[in-house]
């Protein structure tokens, strides 16, 4: 049981990083246009705050170093994510995605490391910081649906990134079956919850996908419609 829990510790290890590098397309359109457009900054907030929580969860609790070394690497990537988000944002949005880090990836994770250290010792101190992850686990999972109003309303995914929402899917089912193998709740609550929610952002995705093409259609079919009134207009 050991060794099967550690294959697919791994394999969510391989997957957690697949899911931290899966915004890069994402990252590479904001740069290339010089414009984050309408992409949010909340999930790679959260999830940093997450990454930072669940690195220090594999620290101070024996045997979970997986989950140390994968979140390490997850704070070096979205931090990444931030800055650029941060160089390319409007400015209002800038300053607003700026209090926000700082706020959440500082000054709570900071307070969270200070109390649990000062209050708390052994396995009393590893549950609290395991709790206060598993419920960011569960923000940075549902995260990416704060796009989802205008996803519905515009009928088009383009600002709904398709493969953060997929990864979500499928790293939370990996580590739900590793929480489950090594018995650990605080591990597999946040993980089922983002099984679940990544299934239903991929419906929401599946049930929008084409919006976007008949949108635009839809806009050139009017602007057709309209052109002979335009040049019209322009001939008296």
């Amino acid at each position: 049981m050991e060794d099967l829990s550690f294959f697919f510790g791994v394999i969510g290890n391989i997957i957690s990083i697949l899911m931290f590098l899966s915004p890069v397309p994402t990252f590479w359109k904001i740069t290339k246009h010089g414009s984050t457009e309408d992409f949010s900054s909340l999930p790679y907030i959260c999830t940093l705050l997450n990454c930072s929580l669940w690195t220090y969860y594999g620290i101070i609790k024996s045997g979970e170093y997986l989950v140390a070394t994968v979140n390490g690497f997850g704070i070096l990537v979205e931090t990444i994510y931030i800055i650029l988000f941060l160089i390319y944002a409007p400015k209002g949005i800038r300053a607003r995605t700026a209090i926000l880090a700082v706020i959440l990836d500082v000054v709570i994770f900071a307070a969270a490391v200070t109390t649990t250290l000062l209050a708390l010792q052994g396995d009393s101190r590893s549950s609290a910081v395991g709790t206060m992850g598993a419920g960011l686990n569960i923000v940075m999972y549902s995260s990416p649906l704060s796009v989802m109003k205008t996803v519905v309303t515009t009928k088009s995914v383009e600002y709904m990134p398709f493969w953060l929402s997929f990864f979500f899917f499928l790293n939370g089912g990996v580590w739900l079956l590793y929480a489950v193998l090594v018995h650990d709740v605080i591990l597999g609550v946040p993980n089922g919850s983002g099984f679940l929610l990544g299934t239903i952002q991929l419906v929401l995705y599946a049930i929008y996908r084409n919006g976007g093409k008949e949108a635009s259609k839809n806009r050139l079919e009017e602007g057709l419609q309209h052109e002979p009134l335009i040049s019209q207009h322009r001939a008296t």
